[in-house]
């Protein structure tokens, strides 16, 4: 596959935490959400918060361990 530039690994590191964070977070929040019986729409705003902070929250952290990773040279 050749050596990929740091900029492609970060991308590609926040790509994939935040596709991973939102699957976490849509089943966590519906998870909450029926737990605590949260009222009629409410319940889609809620899942809709705990899927966008949780891809972002996975997100920035596995981006941020793709920029570490990529200075190492193995």
């Amino acid at each position: 596959m050749g050596r990929d530039s740091c900029v492609t690994r970060v991308t590609a590191g926040v790509a994939v935490g935040g596709a991973v964070g939102g699957a976490v977070g849509a089943v966590y929040g519906t998870y909450e959400a029926v737990r605590f019986k949260v009222p009629g729409l409410l319940k889609i705003r809620y899942i809709g918060q705990t899927t966008l902070g949780s891809a972002a929250i996975f997100g920035l952290f596995l981006g941020a361990g793709s920029l570490i990773h990529c200075g190492k040279s193995y």
